[in-house]
């Protein structure tokens, strides 16, 4: 889906646009094409703006990309902040695949996850935003590990469960889970490949 960005013109003055809706229609635009991919034409064609407006509202493409990426962990990737609040760890990888599952299938977005796709096509020239997503991705892993050591200190997860271990192996499926689905895959082969990982969860 092509976002286009509709602005407003007011009389006797310049161009005006929405700053959120312009970060929404960059958001497709890095989403479809990646970091590299996507360019600057790209950018300000999709966000109905000139490269000035472009550099005066959000400051340089890594910026915006910034901003973009910020944008997408508040919104289409809001998935894990709920998922993190049900009351079980299974609940909570669950609720991680399911999740995911909802957001790579949705035909509003362009497919695929954001964090993966931009970090698996980023090259040298682009390792500020690689390591950038890295760390994303990171912090998403620590947020599981302290989320299921709470669980198993109130008894929820058995003594002898790794918090580190279960937050790595539930980061892999879903970076699995997002390939998968740039390949074409299905909802339906996405969740039966979520409840196959689930097999593994400890008893």
């Amino acid at each position: 889906m092509k976002a286009t960005l509709k602005r407003r013109v007011s009389r006797g003055r310049p161009r005006a646009f929405e700053v959120e809706e312009a970060l929404d229609c960059a958001l497709q635009v890095f989403w479809r094409k990646g970091y590299e991919g996507a360019s600057l034409s790209d950018l300000t064609d999709a966000m109905g703006i000139n490269r000035p407006s472009l550099y005066s509202a959000f400051g340089n493409k890594e910026a915006l990309f910034r901003k973009a990426l910020q944008r997408y962990i508040e919104g289409p990737a809001k998935y894990i902040d709920v998922a993190l609040s049900q009351p079980t760890a299974r609940q909570v990888a669950e609720g991680m695949f399911d999740g995911l599952i909802q957001l790579l299938t949705n035909p509003r977005y362009p497919g695929g996850c954001l964090i993966v796709q931009c970090a698996l096509t980023c090259g040298d020239e682009a390792r500020v935003i690689r390591d950038q997503l890295l760390e994303r991705r990171l912090k998403v892993e620590e947020l599981l590990r302290r989320r299921l050591e709470k669980s198993r200190k109130n008894g929820d997860l058995g003594k002898s469960s790794s918090p580190a271990e279960l937050s790595r192996y539930i980061t892999t499926v879903m970076r699995g889970l997002a390939v998968r689905a740039s390949d074409g895959a299905t909802r339906a082969e996405l969740q039966r490949d979520a409840e196959m990982a689930m097999r593994a969860w400890p008893r």
